[in-house]
């Protein structure tokens, strides 16, 4: 049986870290070890929110972790893939959690959720996050937490 071999660069693999380090701070709820992974002027955008899921992640990504971690305080994720397109890493997410607390106008009823969601990183000459996009199904997630549409 012949293996192969794949050789990734330096840079890529400090950057696939850089994301693991990010999916393990999330899990241990510890949103400030988040924030140390990004340039000081980084920006967030968290897609299905539009204009208003568009900000600096040490302000806006710092207000909407927090919160999701307080109403969901069993909220975790698994990485299913990674991918390196040009200078970004993409990594498909599952994440999933048991609603505690109203959150975002959603009224809690203990209800749980699991969503996929896709966090797009781009980095910095110093392999920083300079950017973060995140997209999930915002539906699915609101009628698994009882919002009917």
């Amino acid at each position: 049986m012949e293996s192969t071999t794949v050789k990734e660069s330096f840079k890529v693999l400090t950057r696939k870290g850089t994301c693991i380090e990010f999916f393990s701070a999330y899990q241990e709820h510890d949103y400030a070890r988040m924030l140390t992974l990004f340039s000081p002027d980084a920006d967030v955008e968290f897609g299905p929110l539009g204009e208003g899921g568009k900000g600096k992640a040490k302000e806006l990504g710092k207000n909407i972790w927090a919160t999701l971690m307080d109403c969901f305080p069993d909220i975790d994720n698994t990485i299913d893939t990674f991918e390196v397109d040009d200078e970004n890493i993409i990594c498909k997410v599952n994440i999933f959690g048991t609603q505690a607390k109203d959150f975002a106008g959603i009224l809690s009823k203990g209800l749980k959720f699991e969503n996929d969601h896709i966090f797009i990183f781009k980095f910095d000459n110093d392999d920083n996050i300079s950017s973060l996009h995140i997209d999930w199904n915002h539906e699915s997630f609101c009628k698994q937490l009882g919002v009917e549409l």
